[in-house]
């Protein structure tokens, strides 16, 4: 798997965040044993839009489709994409999970969310949950990845500190705790199969349609 050169220039009118460029290449090299030969993939909340850039340089065989509500993310995932044409990254897509008129209709082999989850209020999960119910056929992925509240695990202070600091920016964001993630999940036909241990004290969870 080819992954992008992290030190990569910043193109007009983009946004870096050095976040995805630190955990892009373990992202997609997880994703990669878990995403079909070919397919679809929805991005949800894709915010600069490196990490799509990244998954359509490393996964050829992958359509890559992007999507945020924000209208400063739209013009940034434009940004890279325009500065780094590939067949396999279309234009990004207005999906706002908190707004169903939004949802696309199409059916997906998977649903990505990195880092939303805690930076948004918990109705963008319920949200997110409806629409992998939606557009994912059976056996279809969800991955998730970010920091969370688990049963039995103690809360980093790094993480308990950003946290904190998510709750200052607005009360109904913070860390939410994987077990009512799932539970959520399961209302609308998902299973939750995998913890993965990331860098940085976050985790992926994957799921899949049943």
């Amino acid at each position: 798997m080819q992954t992008m050169d992290t030190q990569q220039t910043t193109p007009a009118g983009g946004l870096f965040s050095p976040a995805a460029a630190r955990n892009s290449e373990a992202i997609l090299g997880l994703l990669a044993t878990h995403l079909p030969a070919h397919g679809h993939v929805l991005e949800i909340a894709s915010g600069s839009g490196q990490h799509a850039l990244a998954a359509a340089h490393a996964l050829h065989d992958i359509v890559w489709q992007a999507s945020d509500p924000s209208p400063e993310a739209l013009q940034s995932i434009e940004a890279w994409r325009n500065d780094n044409p590939l067949p396999n990254l279309p234009a990004p897509l207005r999906v706002d999970m908190t707004g169903p008129d939004t949802w696309p209709d199409q059916t997906y082999d998977a649903l990505v969310c990195i880092n939303m989850i805690h930076i948004s209020p918990w109705e963008a999960t319920e949200g997110l949950m409806a629409l992998a119910g939606k557009v994912l056929p059976l056996g279809g992925l969800l991955y998730l990845y970010g920091p969370y509240r688990e049963l039995d695990v103690p809360l980093a202070p790094s993480n308990a500190a950003f946290d904190e600091s998510l709750k200052a920016r607005n009360p109904a964001w913070g860390l939410r705790d994987s077990r009512d993630v799932s539970r959520e999940a399961k209302k609308h036909g998902l299973r939750f199969t995998r913890r993965v241990e990331m860098a940085a004290n976050n985790i992926s969870l994957i799921y899949r349609r049943f």
